[in-house]
């Protein structure tokens, strides 16, 4: 963990109660997960990983939730969290004080580009800050730059890819971009658009950033749920593209969060 984050956690503990992780999700500082699972609206259940792996709710409350999951030897910690860049790094820092090797991020993503399908599974090259919260994990909120590139490191994300074909998966790399807002991305589509990057979500930014100041090897796992440039709706969409997606989701993420959380 780099002094800039112990510096953090330091503060957030002076202001609030210490063993945090616990009282928001019920996770145990004193145990060793093999990775931190971090999914907005994404619950183990929902993607019926109880059918093949024993999950455990550890804890619910209207927006946020904790689950152990475990199968065979893995012990992963997995936290339901709600949208958005400020989200991600609030409950990401409230699992700083845990024990983990890896953190794995979970989530649906837009396609801007019409060569990405429903039910892809993609993984950042590069995400492009459209927002604002990333700039309190710098020195000064005054130290802003808009629109800034954050790149992941890829030793690890390559590893994960390889992963993903020796699985008979393919896990592409694409550059996103995290705009801060749902509602208001499409006013301003074309404006994103300019900035030439194929997915569009909200967090993944922050995570990587978030991931460097733990320094914790970390990977974003993205199933592409809709895309603009074809017309591929997030509700409505037909049976085949329905099809596609719940395969995505259903069958390759799980397996992938599996196989990432046992690697080595």
């Amino acid at each position: 963990m780099k002094k800039r984050m112990i510096e953090i956690m330091d503060k957030f503990h002076q202001y609030n109660s210490d063993n945090m992780a616990y009282l928001a999700f019920g996770l145990d500082k004193n145990e060793h997960y093999d990775a931190l699972v971090v999914a907005p609206s994404f619950s183990p259940y929902k993607l019926k990983m109880d059918s093949y792996c024993k999950v455990t709710t550890l804890k619910e409350g209207a927006y946020i939730a904790g689950y152990l999951v475990e199968k065979d030897d893995l012990k992963i910690a997995w936290i339901k969290t709600a949208s958005s860049d400020s989200n991600l790094i609030d409950h990401v820092a409230v699992c700083a004080e845990l024990t983990f090797d890896k953190m794995i991020f979970i989530g649906a993503v837009g396609a801007l580009k019409p060569e990405f399908e429903l039910g892809d599974l993609c993984t950042p090259s590069f995400s492009i800050a459209g927002g604002f919260a990333h700039t309190y994990l710098k020195d000064s909120i005054k130290d802003f730059v808009p629109f800034e590139r954050v790149e992941p490191d890829m030793e690890f994300i390559n590893n994960v890819v390889g992963i993903a074909e020796e699985s008979g998966y393919e896990l592409k790399k694409a550059s996103v971009f995290c705009t801060p807002s749902i509602a208001a991305e499409y006013y301003h589509l074309e404006e994103i658009k300019e900035f030439d990057t194929d997915l569009i979500e909200m967090e993944t930014a922050s995570l990587y950033l978030m991931a460097d100041l733990l320094e914790i090897p970390t990977v974003a796992l993205l199933v592409v749920s809709d895309n603009s440039a074809t017309g591929a709706a997030l509700v409505g969409r037909t049976d085949e593209e329905q099809s596609r997606y719940d395969y995505g989701r259903n069958v390759v993420l799980p397996t992938m969060i599996l196989k990432t959380a046992d690697a080595k």
